[in-house]
């Protein structure tokens, strides 16, 4: 585990498809994107390997009305096809950055990525690519948290980061709530008791039961996925 000065050696970093909006209503917005590249680069420069798990909401989003009725297996592997496309565009925003990535796919799309396989992943990342996995779990009825969840285990992760919108995990909803504050660390066990919801229930018992912290945080903060892997005071610890 990482302490003050000393950072992670490998992490498993959640983004999700809205996080790639950014004010938009769904699609890809260059600016955050860049953005997070930039945080991705601060990152490798002190060492890490960075495993990502990528969403597709931002694409799906956009088509979410036309896919009410569906059959719901339909719907989920509709969803798996965004995050590959997401999943693209980030591999192309890191070589603009002269970073290299590759992505591997939990559904087989060979003419455009490659598919997962656990061996290849691990040595890509002792050779400091980042790998991008794309399409969930391959399975429908999972969550993209669970595939983090998932992969995380895989690669021997120290530990998943998940980055949303808010800067931690807080007592209530911080927009509704002022008086509202932030956990520095929590138990798996208290946010349960508290239905804090950090992840989805099925990632949440993978995460517990292998033992695998989880650091909730904000994308958007300038420089804090650099201050979470060197320990910082940087959004909120779950733990076993």
């Amino acid at each position: 585990m990482s302490t003050e000065g000393r950072p992670y050696k490998r992490v498993l970093l959640k983004l999700s498809g809205e996080a790639l909006m950014g004010d938009d209503e769904f699609g890809i917005h260059r600016e955050t994107l860049q953005g997070m590249v930039r945080q991705i680069a601060e990152a490798l420069s002190l060492g890490t390997e960075l495993a990502i798990v990528i969403g597709g909401g931002n694409i799906f989003r956009g088509v979410a009305l036309g896919a009410h009725g569906m059959d719901r297996a339909t719907a989920d592997y509709m969803g798996m096809l965004a995050t590959v496309m997401n999943a693209l565009a980030l591999q192309d925003a890191l070589r603009l950055a002269d970073i290299q990535a590759r992505v591997q796919s939990a559904l087989k799309i060979e003419q455009v990525v490659e598919p997962y396989i656990r061996p290849k992943a691990l040595r890509y990342l002792e050779e400091g690519k980042v790998v991008i996995f794309a399409a969930g779990t391959g399975n429908p009825f999972f969550t993209t948290d669970t595939a983090a969840a998932l992969r995380g285990a895989e690669m021997g992760a120290e530990v998943v980061l998940k980055a949303t919108k808010v800067d931690g995990v807080y007592t209530a909803d911080p927009m509704k709530d002022p008086t509202a504050t932030r956990f520095r660390s929590i138990s798996f066990d208290e946010a349960i008791g508290r239905d804090l919801k950090v992840m989805d229930a099925t990632a949440f018992a993978l995460c517990r039961d292998r033992r695998l912290p989880v650091k909730v945080f904000s994308i958007f903060k300038e420089g804090a996925l650099r201050r979470v892997l060197l320990g910082q005071d940087e959004g909120t610890l779950v733990h076993v």
